[in-house]
């Protein structure tokens, strides 16, 4: 009985104790547990971006679209910090009341930052933004964070306005003989993004910061090797191309590669429950570097204007006695309009894979990926898989040399490590020389 008093006095102890725990104030950020209870504006506008971007003709065919996610998301990171302050500041320095809503910021920067933009999608942009109205509700919160959004997407814009990107392209003249770029069929379409490269970076300090080491030279033993691996891997009807290599070759080559990326940002912060203030400079980190990722990109494709491999392979005049032409051969998919060195998935897919490694303080992160239009679904485990996958299938697809993919992982490694280590940090950790480096880049921007 004694025994039993004891044990019945030791679990009223605990009911007590436990009771007392559950009724304890949430000890939390009180910011963070409203924006978990909100729909996270950030990710809704990414999406919103990510559709419009996919609408024919919503924007000039001659500025990249990279440009238009950059300035989006920048907006929106610089709206939301300006409230949460947890970080430096891209452009936008304003001191803004705290209780503003960070969500309403996002809403009204990504709104203010399209309409200029994409002017013809006007009308969705703006069904959009009713949606966003309709889900926070209204207030003074509320109406304090449009506010703060519209001030921080009109500094972008008006910093942004004239950065090169409207101007007229030069048409690319191409040159005869061997290794020359040429336009490639079927369509013979002009030579794409011919401006890109004369376009202010967003955090770089120039196009050619760093630019990779020109091309192997076409007597060569290692051009030798890639253009026999793509010829034999990358052919439509190619024999010694795996099932696999031929849906991941299909499958990357079925979507831009900035919005598949996008996307698995959008899955990354799901499952990472990331707040309003992550997900945002998440998404600004990622797009500032695919914006200048693009820009480094163009660069040295117009500087080398290496041909592609369905021109290398069927031309007469080789220029490596090691190569045997097939006039007859065609690529898995049909190339793009641009000089084939660097390869593009290759920089934007490492240049995305290392800032989201950097954002989320991890490389492994298990998520899949599915393209409707092919039906073809593809699954990772990190990052840097994805990022491998999408390098390789550009050869699958007939699309690339791997001297391409290798110099594209490079650069785009090199682009995403300097975006990390030079924007958008952590208060704390912004010392007084980088400070200095920081606010300089915005007087120039």
């Amino acid at each position: 009985m004694k025994r039993f008093a004891v044990f019945s006095s030791i679990l009223v102890a605990m009911l007590v104790w436990a009771s007392a725990g559950l009724a304890r104030p949430w000890r939390g950020n009180p910011d963070r547990l409203r924006s978990l209870a909100q729909p996270d504006q950030v990710v809704k506008w990414n999406q919103e971006l990510l559709q419009l971007l996919q609408v024919p003709g919503a924007q000039p065919a001659t500025v990249h679209p990279t440009r238009t996610l950059a300035i989006t998301q920048l907006a929106v990171y610089d709206a939301v910090n300006a409230i949460k302050r947890r970080f430096t500041p891209y452009l936008f320095h304003e001191r803004v009341p705290h209780g503003a809503s960070a969500q309403a910021a996002a809403a009204a920067a990504a709104r203010t930052a399209l309409l200029s933009l994409l002017p013809s999608q006007q009308a969705a942009i703006e069904a959009a933004f009713q949606g966003s109205l309709s889900e926070l509700g209204s207030g003074p919160r509320v109406a304090q964070g449009i506010r703060v959004g519209v001030q921080a997407a009109n500094a972008i814009l008006a910093a942004r306005a004239g950065d090169g990107a409207a101007a007229t392209p030069t048409p690319y003249v191409p040159q005869p003989g061997p290794g020359e770029y040429q336009l490639t069929p079927p369509s013979f379409a002009p030579a794409a993004f011919t401006q890109t490269a004369h376009v202010q970076p967003f955090v770089l300090g120039s196009a050619q910061q760093f630019r990779p080491a020109p091309p192997p030279a076409l007597a060569s033993a290692r051009y030798a090797r890639d253009w026999n691996e793509v010829k034999s891997l990358g052919e439509q009807t190619s024999a010694t191309r795996s099932v696999d290599q031929t849906l991941i070759g299909r499958f990357w080559g079925a979507a831009p590669i900035w919005i598949v990326w996008n996307q698995i940002a959008e899955q990354a912060a799901s499952a990472f429950h990331t707040g309003v203030e992550q997900s945002a400079r998440t998404f600004a980190l990622l797009d500032a570097t695919l914006g200048d990722g693009a820009i480094a990109l163009y660069d040295a494709k117009y500087v080398y204007h290496r041909w592609r491999p369905i021109t290398a392979i069927t031309a007469g005049d080789q220029g490596n006695p090691n190569t045997m032409s097939d006039p007859a051969w065609v690529p898995l998919a049909a190339t793009a309009n641009d000089p084939s060195y660097p390869g593009a998935h290759a920089t934007f897919s490492q240049a995305a894979a290392t800032v989201l490694d950097g954002a989320f303080r991890t490389d492994r992160f298990a998520f899949t990926l599915n393209n409707a239009s092919t039906g073809i679904s593809r699954s990772f485990q990190s990052f840097s898989g994805a990022a491998d996958e999408a390098t390789a299938s550009r050869i699958f697809a007939g699309q690339h040399f791997r001297y391409d993919e290798d110099a594209g992982q490079t650069l785009g490694g090199e682009v995403g490590a300097f975006v990390l280590d030079h924007a958008l940090l952590p208060r704390m950790h912004r010392d007084h020389h980088h400070g200095r480096d920081r606010d300089r880049h915005v007087r120039a921007a």
